[in-house]
């Protein structure tokens, strides 16, 4: 079986149980620069 977990501040219990944690961070995005989202791809 294989659970996935998604969500931002695991609990340190959590990462402690784990296999696999990944952490993504934002490097650039086009909302910082005021274009809206788009309907069908980010909502």
């Amino acid at each position: 079986m294989e659970l996935v977990l998604t969500g931002r501040d695991a609990p340190a219990s959590f990462v402690e149980a784990a296999d696999l944690v990944s952490e993504m961070r934002e490097v650039k995005h086009h909302y910082r620069e005021g274009l809206p989202a788009r309907k069908g791809i980010e909502f």
